[in-house]
C-alpha cells in the first residue's frame, strides 16, 4: 500500500512555471511506476506523464511534451512534475498515481492522491 499527497499547485500567469510534488508514504514507493494526471471541470481525467520505478522510462502526453518534466527521488519517496511555459489550457486539478506497470490509462493506476489545483491565467 502507498498513500500519496500532492503539493505545489497554485495560480500562475501564462508562460510561468510550477513544480508539483507528490509525497508517498510506505516502504514500497520505489517498486511502483508513477504517473501524473489532470482533470479540468467537465472533462475526463487525462494522462500527463509517467515514469518507471527505475527512472529508466518516461512518457508524456503530446500536449505537455517539451514543457513538463517528470522525475522521482526514490530515496525521498517523492515524485515531481516540473511545469514550464504554462498555458491557460493547463488549468486543472493535478493528481499523482501509482501503478505496478508504467502506462497512460487512469484505469491502470491503483493508488491516487487527492489532487492539487493549478490555475494558469492569461
Amino acid at each position: 500500500q502507498v498513500q500519496l499527497v500532492e503539493s505545489g499547485g497554485g495560480l500562475v500567469q501564462a508562460g510561468g512555471s510550477l513544480r508539483l510534488s507528490c509525497a508517498a508514504s510506505g516502504r514500497t514507493f520505489s517498486s511502483y511506476a508513477m504517473g501524473w494526471f489532470r482533470q479540468a471541470p467537465g472533462k475526463e481525467r487525462e494522462f500527463v506523464a509517467a515514469i518507471s520505478w527505475s527512472v529508466s522510462y518516461t512518457y508524456y502526453a503530446d500536449s505537455v511534451k517539451g514543457r513538463f518534466t517528470i522525475s522521482r527521488d526514490n530515496a525521498k519517496n517523492t515524485l515531481y512534475l516540473q511545469m514550464n511555459s504554462l498555458k491557460p489550457e493547463d488549468t486543472a486539478t493535478y493528481y499523482c498515481a501509482a501503478a505496478k506497470i508504467i502506462n497512460s490509462s487512469p484505469r491502470g493506476y491503483e493508488h491516487w492522491g487527492q489532487g492539487t489545483q493549478v490555475t494558469v491565467s492569461s
